[in-house]
């Protein structure tokens, strides 16, 4: 009796081709004196300057405007701030009001999700292995010393996934 690879035509015993749901990504990196952004295939990032008093629809309306010719399925925005449950929970400090609530999956008109940008951008170096992300930037309110982090924070649970899960929060392992 021979088997079947796993992954094939059982009639054939040939590979069958892979669905993919691959989708191109823009990505978004908000800053306190650009905007700057890049998409799956291309290969140099665009900007646009940003400052005290850009708000969310200006931010939206200058990323359309650099990207017109480029394609992309999603967006991912990285929040130079406290994000929670997939949008900003503060207002940032270095931009105009208006991000807490604001609707980015119709001004963009696709799906879209949200992170710090200090977490987007530890992420985005990531190659392989075990990734171990501490963001103690402001968005965070670090607290005064290592011995409060690992106290107060509970970081052993936090570091399980079982700890991870129960506080809701995404890791990469």
């Amino acid at each position: 009796m021979s088997r079947v690879k796993r992954g094939a035509d059982s009639s054939t015993n040939k590979a069958i081709p892979l669905k993919t749901n691959r989708r191109n990504v823009l990505v978004v990196d908000v800053g306190g004196t650009s905007v700057k952004v890049l998409a799956t295939g291309q290969d140099e990032p665009r900007k646009f300057p940003s400052g005290r008093k850009m708000k969310p629809e200006q931010m939206v309306s200058g990323v359309k405007e650099i990207v017109g010719d480029w394609k992309y399925d999603v967006v991912t925005i990285g929040y130079p701030g406290l994000v929670l449950r997939g949008g900003p929970a503060k207002e940032p400090h270095n931009l105009a009001p208006g991000w807490v609530g604001f609707d980015f999956k119709s001004a963009f008109g696709c799906p879209v999700k949200i992170l710090n940008d200090a977490a987007m951008q530890a992420l985005g170096s990531y190659k392989s292995g075990l990734l171990l992300f501490l963001g103690l930037g402001p968005a965070s309110a670090p607290p005064s010393s290592m011995r409060d982090i690992w106290y107060r924070w509970n970081w052993p649970t936090f570091l399980t996934r079982t700890g991870r899960t129960r506080i809701s929060l995404a890791c990469a392992v």
